[in-house]
């Protein structure tokens, strides 16, 4: 007698990407994401236009989804979305959708945690990290330290006490005169520059938590002195500022990732979350690792940014487990977990 593979769709909406994408057993068939353009003019995500795009995006997404992965929605076995962390009126319309399907579908609905996820995101490819190991997950919202012993038993170990690496990013970015978004506009133009160019404030947090907004601070207080001496300073200079920003925050994420290795004595170690695209932070984490003996783990770009992908995946272990939600689930704009 033949088993039906379990074949989830996924559904993705917790700030500017509209993510769908089907999972077949543990494997990504499709993962289809639309961006949002319309924040760039604003220098920011605007929630109520975010929410309008997923609004407007949601369907054909899904339906891409579909035509990529060759399913119908007869194939489905269950529905997942982001549940938690973000904004709130996108996470509606992504759990709204998802809780319609699977009604008219009469099938499963899986809850997920968008920290959850992406850290989870490091099973998608192959090499995959095994259990247990360590993930630095940074972004634009988050940046933490989690021990991941299962797909299901995480615990968060070191956090950001105040702003994240991705804000830091972002906000040096705009100090800089960079358009939105500008933590990958900072990466590319710290390839061009010196990173002992210029010193900027790195915290003393105790254990493993971060904290960005001294940096943050350094950043304006050197910039608003540098140009009142030369207002053309950021232009002159702007290669090795990026590159000197850049790696300080590098320096404070690796620091701490290493301390955590050595307390828990885990030695594969992953990274997740759209930070974890920064080619200075990716080759900084693979140094790392050759230098101390890690296995170290990056998902591909694609994974690595909100995406739907690391949705099912999720949601795949939470249907082993026969985790499911009934429909009085709603989305949460702020949730801990582990």
């Amino acid at each position: 007698m033949s088993v039906s593979p379990v074949t989830i769709l996924a559904i993705e909406s917790s700030c500017d990407e509209t993510s769908a994408s089907i999972c077949m057993d543990g494997k990504v068939l499709s993962n289809t994401i639309a961006t949002q353009a319309v924040h760039e003019q604003y220098g920011g995500v605007v929630p109520e236009l975010a929410s309008r795009a997923h609004l407007q995006n949601i369907v054909p997404v899904v339906q891409q989804a579909l035509q990529k992965a060759d399913c119908t929605m007869a194939d489905i076995s269950a529905v997942a979305f982001t549940q938690a962390p973000g904004l709130i009126g996108a996470l509606l319309v992504g759990a709204q959708f998802a809780k319609s399907i699977a009604l008219s579908l009469n099938k499963p609905l899986i809850a997920v945690h968008h920290m959850q996820a992406h850290v989870l995101a490091n099973l998608l490819v192959e090499p995959a990290p095994s259990f247990p190991f360590l993930c630095l997950t940074v972004s634009g919202g988050h940046t933490q330290i989690v021990l991941a012993r299962s797909p299901l038993d995480m615990e968060v170990i070191g956090e950001t006490i105040d702003d994240a690496a991705g804000e830091a990013f972002d906000k040096s970015a705009k100090l800089l005169g960079l358009p939105y978004p500008g933590g990958p506009l900072i990466d590319r133009y710290a390839k061009l520059g010196n990173a002992d160019a210029f010193r900027f404030a790195e915290p003393q947090i105790p254990e493993l938590n971060f904290s960005f907004s001294g940096l943050k601070t350094s950043v304006l207080y050197f910039l608003q002195a540098q140009t009142a001496k030369d207002p053309a300073f950021i232009q002159h200079n702007l290669n090795d500022l990026c590159a000197s920003i850049q790696a300080t925050i590098v320096r404070i994420l690796i620091k701490k990732l290493k301390k955590a290795v050595v307390q828990t004595g885990i030695t594969q170690v992953c990274m997740a979350g759209g930070v974890s695209a920064n080619s200075g932070l990716r080759a900084a984490l693979q140094e790392a690792g050759k230098k101390h003996g890690w296995k170290t783990y990056i998902p591909p770009f694609e994974y690595c940014t909100d995406n739907a992908g690391m949705i099912a995946i999720t949601a795949y272990h939470k249907y082993l487990a026969g985790q499911f939600e009934d429909l009085s689930v709603g989305p949460t704009a702020r949730a801990g977990w582990s």
